[in-house]
């Protein structure tokens, strides 16, 4: 948690930015594996209700009356049964106090709360809910369809929430820091342990385990995988190959829900053929061009474009693509290649906000996506930078059969793709390499101060170097 102040200070701002009405905030309640009291560990709060009441606790719910200027935390104490299971907590009382807080009430109260606000036609905010049990809830509370509500959560309450996380102040910064130090252990150790013989299950698994010892959990369920054109390949008990790639895409949160995210791909063997070093060292230049051009007031779409347009360059000098540049991008052929946004904000959530749409959290009024066209569509990012955002960096190049045989096919792009050669990459797998990247005053900075190797000498080294660390 951070200080008491930081949280008073949020609800304030939120309250002025929204202006009227009551806002509710639902927290998160455990989730059942596979039967009411086997729950998945470890619980995971609600973002944006840690974001303003900073409890942990499953089963709360924050209230915030603008009009009256009230602040409920709702919840009921745990009994002496839970108790003897589970330990003494915190009351409810005592939670809300911690974060500046002063009323708290049992859950039935929020029952009454929300009838009275209904009774005098009161504006009733609320974010749209991503699990069930919340929207059967808010169902019982507001009596709105399930299927209703991600249309009627409210619009003011989501542009505040997304104008207050998006940018990071000095203390969620510090937190993130933190994020990329388990990071850069999780990465690392996953280049000690990638050798021919092991499975993929086994490197995944260790490298959750680096996660789970020095923070709170994993950012996103980690994908390792030889497969690396699969954009999220799980680990599999597939064994690990000499002569392929393996691609690790991996991230921590802290014990205070901040996340990292970094992708790295190294070759089995310990070092590049001539092949992969040709695709690798473009994906190392598109993600290092991001860097130079990324800065405040620069769209996040033209990074992405900017990137797109080096990378198609690029594998126009390996004749794997060919014609003008400028229309093949605009035609999407980049997308044979990279199928997906540049990056995308991050923060308690690794794709951050990601519950209260992309459309409101990656774009604004200026910049809209574009969601016909194929892989442009999977842009997640596209508005002005901003001194305090954080973005990933994450340029990639996959050859994927199913969309190699599906374009060649039906012909799309092929005025600017050689097919024939594209073709014989089809074993090929794939290349990604990712960094969490913090616009600041003039430019921007990577977070971490330990750098993931990443320049293809420095992968080969540090493999070497390390090889027989960890058996």
């Amino acid at each position: 948690m951070f200080s008491k102040d930081t949280y008073i200070s949020r609800r304030q701002e939120l309250k002025k930015l929204v202006n009227s009405g009551i806002v509710i905030l639902f927290g998160n309640n455990n989730s059942p594996c596979n039967f009411p009291n086997n729950g998945y560990y470890p619980f995971r709060q609600d973002s944006t209700f840690l974001y303003y009441f900073g409890q942990q606790r499953d089963g709360l719910v924050g209230v915030i009356d603008i009009d009256n200027d009230i602040e409920t935390l709702i919840g009921d104490d745990i009994d002496i049964e839970d108790i003897v299971w589970y330990g003494s907590v915190e009351s409810v009382h005592d939670l809300a106090e911690r974060v500046g807080v002063h009323n708290s009430a049992p859950m039935k109260s929020l029952k009454t709360i929300c009838n009275d606000a209904m009774s005098k036609k009161r504006k009733i905010h609320f974010l749209p809910p991503y699990r069930f049990d919340i929207k059967l809830q808010i169902f019982d509370l507001l009596g709105i369809h399930p299927n209703q509500q991600k249309e009627e959560a409210s619009m003011d309450l989501i542009k505040a929430v997304v104008k207050m996380r998006s940018t990071k102040t000095p203390e969620e910064i510090e937190e993130l820091e933190r994020a990329a130090v388990i990071g850069y252990k999780m990465h690392t150790t996953a280049m000690k342990l990638t050798r021919p013989g092991v499975t993929e299950k086994f490197v995944g698994g260790q490298v959750d385990g680096i996660a789970n010892s020095y923070g709170a959990m994993v950012s996103f369920p980690t994908i390792f995988s030889q497969h690396g054109e699969i954009m999220h390949g799980n680990p599999s008990m597939s064994i690990l190959e000499a002569g392929r790639l393996a691609l690790c895409d991996a991230g921590a949160e802290t014990i205070n829900n901040y996340c990292s995210d970094n992708t790295r791909t190294m070759p089995v063997s310990g070092k590049f053929s001539q092949r992969q070093l040709e695709i690798y060292s473009i994906v190392e230049e598109c993600h290092d061009h991001a860097l130079d051009v990324a800065k405040p007031g620069v769209k996040w779409a033209d990074v992405h474009f900017s990137v797109c347009r080096l990378l198609f360059d690029r594998m126009k000098e390996l004749g794997l693509a060919k014609g003008d540049t400028e229309e093949a991008v605009k035609a999407g052929a980049h997308a044979m290649f990279l199928p997906h946004g540049l990056g995308h904000m991050m923060g308690m959530d690794v794709h951050d906000m990601e519950n209260l749409d992309q459309i409101n959290v990656g774009f604004d009024e200026e910049v809209r996506p574009n969601l016909e066209q194929f892989g442009t569509n999977c842009l997640r990012m596209g508005r002005r930078l901003q001194e305090g955002f954080v973005v990933t960096d994450e340029p990639g190049i996959y050859f994927i059969p199913a969309l190699i045989d599906d374009w060649k096919a039906s012909g799309h792009c092929a005025e600017f793709l050689n097919f024939d050669k594209i073709e014989t990459y089809k074993d090929f797998g794939g290349i990604r390499i990712e960094d969490d990247v913090l616009i600041t005053k003039d430019g921007c900075r990577f977070i971490g101060k330990d750098r993931i190797p990443y320049h293809p000498k420095d992968v080969e080294e540090y493999m070497a170097a390390h090889r027989e660390e960890i058996l």
